[in-house]
């Protein structure tokens, strides 16, 4: 036989030779992970509960998933056997002393000009003078303007009647 014939086969022999390699390591690491289990240590299932470890079997485990809540559990059921830090800053909150800052909700605290400037100050827009001085001149102006408004109108009403306005149908 040549060797471009047996090629393909040695291939596909050496890619499932190194699946099942992978699939037996994460067995294995899984096997010690269960292993490491202890009862007071703190486990996340695979349905994502997290419980603590009371009693641990040759298959089982019982679990302690809310005070004085116990459940029996399958070995291979643990997803993931959590440290003690990790498992009270999920379960109970308890954050481990750290130097991470803590980031405010909003971004008002971070600006110092704003904290200094007092709250009952008003911001002037630049309408003060020029807004009143437009309002007294209102009236006499709205009298004017109002006339040609009213001569537009009757215009626009005239040429829809001539059919001139640009919306009639093509036919």
């Amino acid at each position: 036989m040549n060797i471009v014939t047996l090629l393909p086969f040695i291939v596909l022999i050496g890619a499932v030779f190194l699946m099942t390699r992978s699939a037996k390591n994460k067995q294995r690491q899984a096997a010690q992970m269960r292993d490491q289990m202890h009862p007071g240590t703190g486990v996340r299932t695979i349905g994502g509960m997290y419980a603590t470890v009371k009693e641990v079997n040759d298959d089982t485990v019982l679990l302690e998933v809310a005070p004085g809540v116990h459940a029996i559990y399958a070995k291979n059921a643990i997803g993931a056997v959590l440290e003690d830090a990790e498992y009270n800053r999920i379960v109970h909150g308890i954050d481990p002393e750290s130097e991470t800052p803590v980031v405010p909700d909003d971004a008002s605290s971070l600006t110092e000009a704003d904290a200094e400037a007092p709250a009952d100050k008003k911001i002037d827009l630049g309408k003060g003078e020029a807004a009143e001085a437009e309002k007294a001149a209102e009236p006499e102006s709205a009298d004017k303007a109002a006339e040609p408004q009213a001569k537009d109108v009757k215009d626009a009403k005239g040429a829809e009647r001539d059919g001139k306005d640009g919306d009639t149908d093509a036919k």
